[in-house]
């Protein structure tokens, strides 16, 4: 094979719509005549004629975040709590659990379970019950004298 020898691909020349009767794609350009697809700007997608679409009669599949059996976990940073019990006056013997923030109205009713996070620190000791708890937080919080109890 040489370069001489090669031949370049061969272009098919698009019709030029609408230019006149003999170009045989004239006056309505091979769209027929009026209707929505004769017009300008129409994308019909999914639509079959009236008959109901292949999208609606196929079963809805896959996994919805936001179902109905979503564990509702308050998630708490140290600092956060801190903050909060600064607000309120609480003796450094309390147990704090979920009943008890949502009882103070520190925390929402729609929780179900609580988490706490390492980050931030805690200036007094306070006994926590929680659901889950971060290796971090554990340490800092038995660091102070507290414990901490895991409920299942």
């Amino acid at each position: 094979m040489k370069l001489n020898s090669l031949s370049g691909s061969k272009k098919k020349n698009k019709k030029r719509l609408g230019r006149g009767i003999g170009s045989t794609k004239g006056k309505t350009a091979g769209r027929g005549h009026k209707g929505q697809k004769a017009r300008s700007g129409v994308a019909i997608k999914s639509f079959e004629g009236g008959q109901m679409p292949l999208y609606r009669r196929l079963p809805k599949r896959g996994f919805n975040q936001f179902g109905s059996n979503k564990k509702l976990i308050a998630m708490l940073n140290l600092s956060k709590i801190q903050k909060m019990l600064e607000k309120q006056t609480l003796k450094s013997n309390e147990n704090l659990n979920l009943a008890f923030l949502q009882k103070l109205n520190l925390l929402n009713k729609k929780y179900k379970k609580l988490k706490v996070l390492g980050f931030g620190e805690l200036k007094n000791k306070y006994n926590f019950e929680v659901n889950f708890i971060s290796s971090s937080a554990k340490e800092k919080i038995e660091k102070l004298g507290g414990k901490v109890s895991l409920i299942k």
